[in-house]
């Protein structure tokens, strides 16, 4: 009953949090990991233990997937070459940074521990840069680069962290008897997410109760990754894949009222996970510092701010020093792809390194006689903290400094196809010949019109009399509340009417409107 409590009441502290990091246009996970530092100093608090597996698959699973159907496949493939070299290089290169200054720092840590904690703090979390993104114009193909890097960089740190966590556990690593195992992984997992995401979709057409969809869409990510686990094939790619044929199987198949629910309840969930991912890390720390002589505090405090300070110089040096070589091989060699990203571009892309949930779900599933485990965690911490409060509260200045934009190509397409559709809208109503038919076609007739008049033929974000039935909506609903005020009509009698004004009103809410 004591955890419940708690947990009740972090997450209206979460909430609040929340707010609060919208109004500052701050990302939200920094807030959270002050929240987290706050909560280890807390007396009292109830201490609990997760297990490793559970850890991956309750917070990796549906953060990935939720990513990964949110992602453009098509701009993700104009992109690929930043962000394989994000993926690959930088990942792989500040594991190994971070491995050597661990050894320097604590030389009777295993080198293996010490590349764990490499591939523990590789991987930035992107939802964190992006809580900001959201507040800030931002070039369209700066945001495809870093959701890129962060749907596939978990991948390629889980990888090395698997790896390294089995040669700790045995005392020993080779590469011959490793890549087969390293390679079956990564092919399995890309063919089977695929593959399975064609199988649930079929199957999923059948089930159009809201509330039983959404429990099946849970119990089909974390199957997956639990599957894919327990074959030996890499769950973040699987999980990945997955999301990304759902993502484009799912909207011929999926209703409106499913969707609608299904995005609402997503969105909730990986809200909360992140809240439990830094309560726990938060619960984790508390009782290691007491453990801790000042002494041993204050090497810790070493550790943790030579690891930090290595994932940020690294991630610069990596990200403005392929910059420079892809500029150089674009000029001598021909281009590959599209053109470099700028200097400010570059150097914004190699700012947004918060790490996150990720860092901690990884922190979390250590075994507990992992080689220096407090140690480990507690420097994961500092790295997520550190990197969270400082480059992520001056991610918006520095935005604002540089003054980046473009030419806004996602709003273009979106106003491109939106004519199109009130094209197809209007034509489907030729043959109808009903006053009803007539007035809809009047509708969309201006619409067009409006678009055709536009330089860039873009069409209205709402149809002319969107805002009328917006308005003669809120006047029915205000006449049902009066309605049920007086007990002309009963409870049951007003939600079903509810219920019918609420899909009316989005019907004339164009979705900028009603995502808060």
């Amino acid at each position: 009953m004591l955890i419940f409590e708690w947990i009740a009441g972090v997450l209206v502290v979460a909430v609040l949090l929340a707010a609060v990091a919208r109004r500052l246009g701050a990302p939200f996970p920094a807030f959270l990991a002050i929240g987290g530092v706050v909560l280890a100093f807390v007396p009292q608090v109830p201490r609990v233990d997760l297990d490793p597996d559970l850890a991956l698959a309750l917070f990796l699973a549906p953060v990935l997937l939720d990513a990964a159907y949110d992602t453009s496949l098509r701009d993700l493939k104009r992109n690929w070459l930043p962000v394989a070299g994000l993926v690959v290089g930088a990942v792989g290169v500040t594991t190994a940074a971070v491995a050597l200054v661990a050894r320097w720092l604590v030389p009777d840590m295993p080198l293996a521990a010490c590349i764990v904690l490499g591939a523990i703090v590789a991987p930035p979390d992107a939802v964190a840069a992006l809580s900001v993104l959201a507040h800030v114009r931002l070039p369209h193909r700066l945001v495809t680069i870093l959701k890129g890097e962060s749907l596939f960089n978990d991948a390629s740190s889980l990888l090395i962290y698997r790896l390294a966590l089995g040669a700790v556990a045995t005392g020993s690593f080779s590469a011959a008897e490793v890549a087969p195992t390293f390679l079956i992984g990564v092919v399995g997992g890309l063919v089977a997410g695929p593959v399975l995401a064609w199988l649930y979709v079929r199957l999923m057409r059948r089930v159009t109760d809201p509330p039983s969809a959404v429990v099946l869409q849970f119990v089909a990510t974390f199957g997956l990754w639990l599957a894919a686990e327990r074959v030996e094939v890499s769950g973040v790619l699987t999980v990945v894949s997955f999301g990304l044929t759902v993502s484009r199987l799912s909207p011929q198949t999926m209703p409106a009222h499913l969707r609608v629910t299904s995005n609402t309840v997503w969105e909730t969930a990986v809200f909360v996970l992140n809240v439990l991912a830094f309560v726990l890390i938060g619960l984790q720390i508390g009782p290691i510092l007491e453990g801790l002589s000042p002494a041993e505090r204050s090497h810790t405090a070493v550790v943790a701010a030579a690891v930090f300070g290595t994932t940020i110089l690294v991630r610069l040096a990596w990200v403005l020093g392929a910059r420079a070589v892809a500029r150089l091989w674009h000029r001598l060699a021909g281009p590959i792809g599209p053109a470099p990203i700028g200097l400010r571009s570059g150097t914004t892309v190699a700012w947004c390194g918060m790490r996150g949930v990720v860092t901690i779900a990884l922190a979390l599933a250590l075994p507990g006689d992992f080689p220096h485990r407090d140690l480990v965690v507690l420097t994961a911490f500092c790295v997520v903290l550190g990197t969270l409060v400082i480059q992520g509260l001056s991610l918006r200045p520095l935005l604002a400094w540089f003054s980046l934009g473009d030419d806004d190509p996602v709003g273009i397409e979106v106003g491109r196809a939106r004519a199109a559709a009130y094209r197809a809208a209007r034509d489907s109503l030729a043959e109808e010949r009903s006053p009803h038919a007539e007035a809809l076609r009047r509708e969309f007739d201006a619409g067009i019109r409006e678009a055709e008049a536009h330089d860039e033929g873009l069409a209205p974000a709402s149809l002319p009399a969107d805002a009328l039935r917006r308005r003669a909506v809120e006047a029915a609903r205000a006449t049902i509340l009066s309605l049920r005020e007086r007990d002309e009509i009963g409870d049951d009698a007003y939600l079903r009417l509810e219920e019918e004004l609420d899909w009316a009103e989005l019907s004339a809410t164009p979705r900028e409107e009603v995502v808060p």
